[in-house]
């Protein structure tokens, strides 16, 4: 079974079927990235050199179709925030009751391939006022990947942010060094799994492709990925040889 919401779904990301088994299920809401749409919702985005190889173009990311529908969800959110919340929180009500049902424990990836900073954003629920949709739902389990890692976010215990590292430009080091001084797990993608290291900046490196479930790894740890789609080909430093 899959959960199908106006922004949010599961069931149709080949990785977070892997890692739902019989515990967790996982629900991914997806943009259309960087300035693709019109607005920005990846601010470092050009400095980790990431736009060419981004998640964007691979699996059934890069069905034109599918473009449409991203595109049409960051439209909405830039151009009425406020309503864009509102359907967020009905979509995430109806997918509690849903893994309720399926005896699951539900799990959420707001950026799949946007980085927005959902902590500053307030949101309503049953006519209480909320400072974050994380908040508003603390049963459920919320992660993301950034490349911000100056995020405000260790307060809520509910939302786990893995850090994407790059090298491709020298103004992203300092981004690297935020995330190394608080701790941050850092996701690292090689482009092929022969060329994955055990160590990576005297951290251990685990794999990170089993499945997606970020919040349940150790810390203190390098999160390895394989490149993906037109990833493969980056030479921009944000893959790794």
């Amino acid at each position: 079974m899959a959960f199908r919401g106006k922004l949010i779904s599961s069931g149709s990301d080949a990785k977070t079927i892997k890692g739902n088994g019989d515990k967790y299920e996982t629900a991914i809401m997806y943009m259309q990235p960087w300035k693709s749409s019109g607005i920005n919702v990846c601010a470092n985005a050009e400095i980790a050199g990431c736009i060419d190889g981004c998640l964007f173009t691979a699996g059934r990311g890069a069905m034109n179709t599918v473009q449409a529908s991203r595109a049409k969800k960051t439209a909405w959110l830039a151009n009425d925030r406020d309503g864009f919340m509102v359907q967020l929180v009905i979509d995430v009500t109806k997918y509690v009751k849903y893994c309720g049902k399926q005896g699951v424990t539900p799990v959420i990836r707001l950026n799949g391939t946007s980085d927005i900073r959902w902590e500053r954003i307030p949101v309503f629920k049953d006519g209480v006022a909320y400072d974050n949709i994380f908040a508003a739902f603390p049963d459920v389990q919320w992660y993301d990947y950034t490349k911000i890692a100056n995020r405000k976010v260790e307060h809520i215990k509910n939302y786990h942010l893995t850090f994407s590292y790059s090298e491709a430009n020298p103004l992203y080091k300092k981004q690297i060094e935020i995330a190394k001084a608080k701790g941050m797990n850092m996701a690292v993608v090689w482009r092929s799994i022969d060329v994955i290291p055990h160590t990576f900046m005297d951290r251990p490196v685990i794999s990170g492709d089993a499945d997606d479930l970020r919040f349940l790894d150790p810390d203190g740890v390098v999160v390895s990925l394989y490149a993906k789609g037109k990833a493969k080909k980056d030479t921009s430093g944000f893959v790794i040889d």
